[in-house]
């Protein structure tokens, strides 16, 4: 894996009306009047032979200090590095987990309680504690070797605490937020539904770089449909080594040639660090 060149980072406000942060993979925190959205969670990363050969556990002790509150938490498909945490974050914060049949499962093998999970089929307008949001049905990308990885469902609660191969992707969602009046679309993988995005403006979108070539379009596409004000670039960098660390990006990304797709389509982009933030008008 490759040093990213630091002049790619986010060098604008790191605060603002509304503050978004990224936690690395498709991960992110959405801050708007004292009301946070968590997305794609993921911080407990271990290294690569823990991860291929042990069971994956929740790092509860981070998880609490780097994401102390949320008033909603949504997966957009449930892959190991997308929902693996996010039941640790709705227990200690008491938010609700919203995702796929599949995400629901992984919070039940954990222990939440029903009340604390909704299984979305997709379309359904959702009216969470700081605005609304729209499970958008979605395919998995395609990553190395054109394939997709772990395909497949999660149809009961897997073994907790769960192996890899025990997290297929489930029901895939790009998610649709107005997020008290920040509008915010999250594509945690490196496809979606054309028809569905279209018509669907938004500030700020959240798009994952790995696996697009294998998508023709992909980037010019989602931003004429869109038109959002700023693009965010995530799902770039290698996530076996621990959350903080200098990141790398991952075989194949290219980010610097992403930053100019997304620019050559019309957008602004942000390429931000581990844990970094930047602030928005709202």
């Amino acid at each position: 894996m490759r040093r990213v060149d630091p002049g790619l980072f986010w060098r604008g406000a790191t605060e603002g009306a509304a503050t978004l942060r990224w936690l690395g993979v498709a991960g992110f925190a959405l801050t708007v009047r004292q009301r946070t959205l968590i997305l794609d969670p993921y911080l407990s990363r271990g290294g690569a032979r823990a991860t291929l050969t042990r069971p994956l556990v929740p790092d509860e002790a981070l998880l609490a200090r780097e994401l102390p509150h949320a008033d909603a938490v949504l997966v957009g498909h449930a892959h190991y590095d997308h929902s693996l945490d996010a039941p640790a974050v709705c227990r200690h914060t008491g938010a609700t987990l919203y995702g796929s049949s599949a995400v629901a499962n992984i919070g039940r093998a954990y222990g939440l309680p029903e009340h604390q999970l909704v299984a979305c089929q997709g379309h359904e307008q959702l009216r969470l504690p700081g605005g609304e949001a729209v499970p958008l049905p979605s395919r998995h990308g395609r990553v190395y070797f054109n394939r997709v990885t772990l395909p497949g469902d999660i149809p009961t609660p897997p073994p907790w605490p769960p192996r890899m191969g025990d997290l297929r992707h489930g029901q895939v969602f790009t998610w649709w937020v107005d997020w008290q009046g920040l509008r915010l679309m999250h594509v945690d993988s490196a496809d979606y539904d054309g028809a569905l995005v279209k018509g669907r403006p938004v500030d700020v979108l959240c798009l994952c770089a790995i696996g697009r070539r294998y998508r023709p379009g992909y980037t010019e596409e989602i931003i004429q449909a869109t038109r959002p004000r700023l693009v965010v670039a995530c799902h770039w960098e290698g996530f076996f080594s621990p959350f903080g660390s200098t990141p790398r990006a991952l075989p194949g990304v290219a980010l610097a040639g992403f930053v100019e797709e997304i620019r050559r389509a019309g957008a602004s982009a942000a390429v931000l660090e581990p844990g970094g933030s930047l602030g928005l008008d709202g």
